[in-house]
């Protein structure tokens, strides 16, 4: 608890106050600080937790992008509001997912103590320890977090740690930047050029549209079979919901389609994907982070760069 200091008056923006009401301000604050570190801290370890079960679903080699999008569409811990949650930094103010560096304190955590490894510190890997945790018994605040604490406090502070993270969140973002350039061209074309675009990735994809985007078309699997697909392909501003996707599955009764492809360049709620994995016949779903995947499969007007990190022989202060 802080001391109180007397009866001293202060200024304080622009108020005469008692130095009483200024000692009862700072210890306002200091809980204040206090409750928001205590709840990073219970963020983290819940994400710890669903970092392991995703890597475990994705079959233990994966890259932190996987995580995220598995975690965003399945946890039941952490919703997708909060992953998806973008803010506004005050001092560069460009966007940026909170989530993504909350993931990124609990890879680090699980790598510090065991349960992932990586040569590269892109692709994680499970390692043995990870493979053969006990899902449904490990928790985080007891099995990570009290050997984080011991090992960071004797190698380095806290704030050295934080800016570890944050650099490998921005390389990260770096990296994928002309994914976000990619989304936010589509979001801009004119539905002429999208309907070019859509219909030239779907026909590296093996289907031949018959018509325009929001009707049918057919995709050959071998020498003697072919089979009919409805199509979708949307621009959103928002996330598609399962009412939508719903009314595509009346479309594909009215093609008599076996199945269906759904295209946005936004992203499915939960509902939405639950939606469309039920009944007989299963409709695809292809957000905008999938579409930059097929853009990048099939060389799609895009053409790959070869860049280099320095690793930490070149950083390392010795």
């Amino acid at each position: 608890m802080l001391p109180a200091i007397g009866f001293q008056e202060r200024r304080v923006i622009g108020e005469w106050r008692t130095a009483e009401s200024v000692t009862v301000l700072e210890r306002d604050l200091e809980l204040g600080s206090i409750r928001m570190a205590n709840r990073q801290i219970e963020i983290e370890n819940t994400t710890m937790n669903e970092v392991l079960n995703a890597m475990h679903r994705l079959g233990g080699q994966v890259t932190r992008k996987d995580i995220r999008q598995d975690i965003r569409d399945n946890s039941d811990a952490i919703s997708e509001k909060i992953v998806d949650e973008v803010k506004t930094s005050k001092k560069s103010r460009e966007e940026y997912r909170p989530f993504d560096y909350i993931s990124n304190f609990a890879v680090k955590y699980l790598i510090a103590t065991g349960y992932i490894h990586t040569d590269d510190n892109h692709v994680l890997e499970l390692s043995e320890k990870g493979r053969n945790v006990d899902l449904a018994n490990f928790n985080a605040t007891r099995d990570v977090r009290p050997l984080v604490e011991k090992q960071f406090k004797r190698s380095r502070k806290q704030k050295e740690i934080q800016e570890d993270v944050e650099e490998e969140t921005s390389a990260i973002n770096v990296e994928d930047s002309w994914r976000q350039q990619l989304l936010e061209a589509l979001t801009r074309m004119s539905p002429k050029k999208f309907e070019l675009f859509c219909r030239g990735l779907l026909k590296r994809m093996g289907i031949d549209v018959d018509g325009g985007l929001d009707g049918f078309g057919y995709v050959r699997s071998d020498d003697y079979r072919t089979t009919r697909v409805a199509l979708q392909a949307k621009r959103w501003q928002g996330k598609v919901s399962a009412p939508e996707i719903d009314k595509f599955r009346g479309a594909m009764d009215k093609y008599n389609a076996e199945f269906g492809i759904f295209i946005t360049n936004s992203e499915f709620t939960r509902d939405a994907i639950k939606t469309a994995r039920q009944g007989t016949r299963i409709i695809t779903l292809i957000n905008g982070d999938e579409i930059c995947n097929l853009v990048a499969k099939y060389n799609y007007y895009v053409e790959p760069v070869t860049t280099y990190r320095l690793k930490s022989f070149y950083l390392d202060e010795d």
